[in-house]
């Protein structure tokens, strides 16, 4: 399973990073606009991110503006949305408003931090991205 982090915050990150390694390899991206570089980079590759850990409140471009992102661009080389990154917000917000506006982007998950790692687990099984 590749997986991107975006988080700003480093302590985050490198608790993500900790449960996810064992999983396959970790990249990380410190905002939205390096979060999009990063999934049209690995597209263009034909390595797609498998899974995207994407904060919301961030600099230069926030997770929800980066899900819009990241699904257009998808779309434009024509991945299919099922086919598409697996997307878990992972945010301290907990409000309806912004549970909804992640869903209607597409994420596929939405945890609020801390994030619990048995949780993600359990998710990511469900996904069927690890067993």
């Amino acid at each position: 399973m590749k997986t991107l982090i975006v988080e700003d915050d480093p302590t985050s990150s490198f608790y993500l990073k900790e449960i996810l390694k064992h999983y396959g390899p970790c990249d990380a991206a410190l905002d939205g606009q390096k979060a999009v570089d990063a999934a049209r980079a690995a597209i263009d590759a034909g390595e797609p991110y498998d899974l995207m850990c994407l904060d919301i409140m961030m600099p230069e471009m926030d997770g929800h503006e980066a899900l819009r992102q990241i699904r257009a661009l998808e779309e434009a080389k024509g991945i299919i949305s099922i086919k598409g990154v697996k997307v878990v917000m992972t945010t301290a917000l907990s409000d309806s408003e912004n549970i909804l506006a992640s869903f209607r982007d597409q994420c596929d998950i939405y945890l609020t931090k801390p994030v619990d790692k048995a949780k993600l687990l359990s998710e990511l099984r469900r996904l069927k991205l690890i067993e």
